[in-house]
């Protein structure tokens, strides 16, 4: 998409830089969101043609999970095995949105996960604080896709909320592509709520 043909873009490309990492040498690509002063990146490595389908992750920041290495959530091993499958196919993109706690900030998911070890799940505990379930917005995720030059998506996610959002503003899903990382002790309850009440597609080892 030419950004100067849609005078409502919300986000503009900042920067480009070479970045190794562990699971292989990517391009990262840093966005300025115009609306909310946040900053999102993108992942990315290959080339592709415009109606190509493109594997992609749209990662919703987790400073507990990506960080710190929490086993309360699945998050940190998500955002790996993405960067790992686009690795191993060798073009592909992975999002990282400032978006934490499913958009409520990262104090207020402190409280939420406070509630949840009162023996709340993870909905009732955003609901609880006034929050809805799930508070994420993915224009600006949209318009960094576009900028790269994708239109079409192999989507990297369990959550069918994505790919409504996405085709809302105006992708192509043309794949839902599962990620299938281990449950644990400390995780199981959690990932119960997501897939029984946010309709979240798991096929985690060990849920119970």
């Amino acid at each position: 998409m030419d950004q100067s043909q849609d005078i409502e873009m919300v986000v503009e490309e900042v920067v480009r830089i070479n970045m190794p990492t562990e699971y292989g040498m990517f391009e990262l690509v840093a966005f300025d969101d115009k609306i909310s002063k946040k900053t999102l990146f993108a992942l990315t490595k290959g080339s592709w043609e415009a109606e190509e389908p493109i594997l992609v992750r749209v990662h919703s920041s987790c400073i507990t999970g990506d960080i710190i290495g929490s086993l309360r959530c699945d998050c940190g091993p998500q955002l790996q095995a993405a960067m790992k499958k686009v690795e191993e196919v060798g073009k592909g993109v992975v999002i990282y949105v400032e978006q934490e706690g499913r958009g409520i900030g990262f104090l207020n998911k402190m409280k939420a996960y406070k509630l949840q070890q009162e023996g709340f799940d993870t909905v009732e505990a955003n609901l609880s604080l006034g929050f809805e379930a799930d508070q994420r917005e993915y224009k600006a995720v949209s318009e960094a896709l576009q900028l790269l030059g994708v239109q079409k998506i192999r989507l990297m996610s369990n959550n069918p909320l994505k790919k409504q959002e996405l085709e809302k503003h105006g992708l192509e899903v043309v794949e839902e592509v599962t990620l299938e990382i281990e449950a644990n002790e400390f995780n199981n309850f959690y990932l119960k709520t997501k897939r029984d009440k946010m309709g979240h597609i798991l096929f985690q080892h060990g849920l119970k």
